[in-house]
């Protein structure tokens, strides 16, 4: 494994006190975030082509949210900016078939997903495994999107968006954003709901807007971190680790029962998540602009 320092799974359950008589102890969980951690893209941007032949998108909506995607990534992640750009793609993807979103990621997972996850995430998921951990993805995207590269890695539970569905279709309403200070909160109902002492548990992410996320567990690692996220990692006493390579992971790898939870509204409520929105179209944008201009010389 290249991720540095070394990083051994943290064991497994809390002091054994701190629980009831005749209960059995609590056992530790492994989260991990999804894009930029798990795999080397975001999730969105892997499926960006495959929403655009499958009619999701347009690339007049893709260019016409370009600019606000591209401003959104390319600055820090503030709440007033989050906010307004979680809003305006909120309404685009209303309207967008949820079955039809479904059977896109299903249809071209493996090509889109397999090449780019990292080993190290691989590695490190088989030794939480090996340690009697569950691994738990955390991720701002939707379960469309989440739930399958889930299971292709072969984690037990996942956390994600989610947005009002009506008629099969989303209405553009959030229902559950996971993201921030909510990813955190979401920890600890899932901890609660599975048993997991959390002091004994493990965190693993890229973007220092998962700080309540690495805060919420005894062992937090960033990932890839640049600059800023390595001095609060200093600041924190978070463990930075390097994630290189990539590795090909083939369909039913393992094939994990999964859990979702995503807030308190009906599961049939699950929908595309805002932040995988907004890749698709900074992506898709891009996309569209490099082929206009190979059509014009």
């Amino acid at each position: 494994m290249s991720h540095e320092p070394a990083s051994p799974a943290p064991p497994a359950g809390g002091d054994p006190h701190a629980r009831a008589a005749g209960t059995p102890p609590a056992r530790a969980a492994a989260f991990f975030d999804l894009d930029k951690t798990v795999i080397a893209t975001s999730a969105a941007s892997a499926f960006a082509r495959p929403f655009l032949s499958g009619g999701l998108l347009s690339r007049r909506a893709a260019l016409r949210s370009a600019a606000a995607q591209l401003a959104f990534l390319l600055g820090s992640a503030t709440e007033g900016r989050t906010e307004r750009v979680r809003a305006q793609l909120s309404a685009m993807v209303a309207g967008w078939d949820v079955e039809r979103v479904s059977s896109i990621v299903a249809e071209s997972l493996q090509d889109a997903i397999g090449p780019v996850v990292y080993a190290e995430a691989l590695d490190l998921v088989a030794e939480h495994h090996a340690a009697g951990h569950d691994v738990v993805v955390v991720s701002a995207s939707s379960a469309e999107l989440v739930e399958p590269i889930a299971e292709l890695i072969g984690a037990d539970e996942v956390i994600a968006s989610r947005m009002g569905v009506a008629g099969g279709r989303y209405t553009g309403e959030i229902e559950f954003y996971a993201y921030g200070p909510a990813k955190a909160r979401a920890m600890q109902d899932l901890a609660r709901s599975r048993g997991y002492d959390l002091t004994a548990s493990s965190a693993y992410t890229d973007s220092a807007t998962d700080a309540p996320m690495l805060g919420a567990v005894g062992h937090a690692y960033v990932v890839n971190p640049d600059r800023a996220l390595r001095r609060l990692a200093d600041q924190e006493g978070w463990t930075p680790l390097v994630f290189r390579r990539h590795v090909a992971v083939a369909a039913g790898r393992r094939r994990a029962a999964l859990r979702q939870l995503t807030g308190p509204a009906d599961r049939d409520g699950r929908a595309l998540g805002v932040a995988a929105a907004l890749v698709v179209a900074a992506a898709l944008a891009a996309w569209v602009v490099r082929a206009a201009r190979r059509r014009h010389g």
